[in-house]
């Protein structure tokens, strides 16, 4: 039968809508301008039946009188009429985590696009799916428009991923490239992004990290067969990047970016996010604004760069659907490529893959100071590849001093930086970001 036949005659796959922000009056807009393009493509129409949001009276710019409305979320999921349940609510625990059980019980499929409740209930929800014979779907949970969740489950099925690293939050790419470029402090540019919208309520979920890492713990799941491990990922945030090391790196021919790195190693599986150097010509380092990237390594196809928009209406709305569609057109698949119950419980690992540092001191003018430098890092196993010493402030009495090292291990470095102090010649705490091989 053809794709055009199956549309006019299938009945309607019903969709149920929690969650009436941004994303989801973007879903419903994408439902109502491309209604007829969708039952091509899907195979049968897509529809929706009700939907689901705390104020009713909210102008969201987008008609939906045309739908039923329920108050509660969780009557959303149980009501007889919906078939697929869009959970676009957030947060890990409460109403979304509640809602989205309660449909899954009740023999629903469900698509989300909520990170945190994957990273630290994705396991629990994707056995109980599979239980129930129904599937849980979260593309727009990881990186907004990118298709990275079918890339991996689907097109890079064949392949053993070696690492997964990418750029995964906006908010903090948009903070560190604008420090670049307009050469403004820290403080400065967190503030500016408050006023544009860009923070979350709770900011230190992005620049803290946390956001970025609930995505790396899912992809990690994926990449790895395992099971999703939040609670693993060493997790550090840009607080303490400052413009001095913005400025300093890129003399250095680099540029910081809050980079997530995930791999399998003999140890157990190494899970980070942190501020990172990277080659300011490598397709991270050229990375600008508010736009998110992937990076996935497979044995049989090699490095695969993924790069879009992380975030934001349009992008993740796409994102739900590219779900909708799969789930009207009869696929079905495990939640992590992977039925749940075969994936392994990880054992973590602290990562110790050797890298080169950066290191930037505030040397005080004292005779010998930088041989007693020098003598901290040979004392801990690490030889320096490059340095430079900057204006010498005559007032504090102080020059800031930038060290590139050779590879060295996590556990070098940190023995370095605790002893550094203790020499009487360094004027505050000394900063230290890895220098990342993309």
């Amino acid at each position: 039968m053809s794709a055009q036949k199956q549309g006019q005659n299938a009945s309607p796959l019903r969709l149920g809508i929690a969650g009436l922000g941004t994303v989801g009056t973007g879903t419903v807009k994408i439902i109502q301008k491309h209604a007829a393009l969708l039952a091509l493509r899907a195979g049968r129409p897509i529809a929706i039946t009700a939907v689901s949001a705390r104020d009713r009276m909210k102008n969201r710019d987008v008609d939906l009188s045309g739908y039923g409305w329920e108050e509660d979320a969780r009557a959303l999921a149980l009501r007889e009429d919906v078939d697929v349940f869009v959970e676009l609510i957030g947060g890990d625990e409460g109403i979304a985590r509640e809602a989205v059980t309660a449909a899954l019980r009740a023999g629903k499929d469900v698509v989300t696009a909520n990170k945190a409740l994957l990273a630290i209930h994705g396991q629990e929800l994707a056995e109980l799916a599979e239980a129930n014979g129904r599937v849980i779907r979260f593309e727009a949970a990881v990186a907004g428009g990118i298709p990275v969740i079918k890339a991996m489950t689907e097109s890079l099925a064949g392949n053993e991923i070696r690492r997964v690293m990418g750029v995964m939050n906006g908010t903090c790419n948009y903070i560190l490239t604008r420090m670049e470029s307009a050469g403004l402090p820290y403080e400065t540019v967190f503030e500016e992004a408050r006023q544009l919208g860009y923070l979350e309520a709770d900011p230190t979920l992005d620049v803290g990290g946390i956001d970025a890492s609930h995505k790396l713990a899912i992809l990690a799941a994926i990449a790895f067969g395992t099971r999703p491990s939040f609670d693993a990922v060493e997790i550090e945030g840009i607080e303490r990047v400052s413009i001095d090391d913005i400025r300093r790196a890129a003399d250095m021919g680099y540029r910081i970016k809050l980079l997530g790195v995930a791999q399998m190693t003999g140890r157990g599986l190494e899970q980070r996010m942190s501020p990172c150097l990277v080659p300011a010509d490598s397709p991270l380092g050229q990375l600008q604004g508010g736009t998110n990237m992937v990076v996935i390594e497979g044995d049989s196809v090699g490095q695969i760069v993924l790069r879009g928009p992380g975030a934001g209406e349009g992008p993740t709305a796409s994102a739900v659907m590219s779900d909708v569609v799969e789930i009207a057109r009869g696929v079905r698949m495990p939640s992590f490529g992977q039925p749940a119950t075969a994936l392994a419980s990880p054992q973590p690992a602290r990562t110790a893959v050797p890298a080169a540092y950066y290191i930037r001191l505030q040397l005080t003018d004292k005779p010998g100071a930088l041989a007693k430098v020098a003598t901290v890092l040979g004392d801990s196993g690490i030889s320096i590849d490059r340095m430079r010493q900057y204006g010498h402030s005559r007032s504090e009495g102080v020059a800031p001093v930038l060290i590139v090292t050779h590879k060295t291990t996590p556990e070098a470095i940190d023995h370095a930086i605790e002893a550094l102090p203790r020499t009487g010649v360094i004027a505050g705490e000394p900063v230290e970001l890895r220098i990342e091989e993309v």
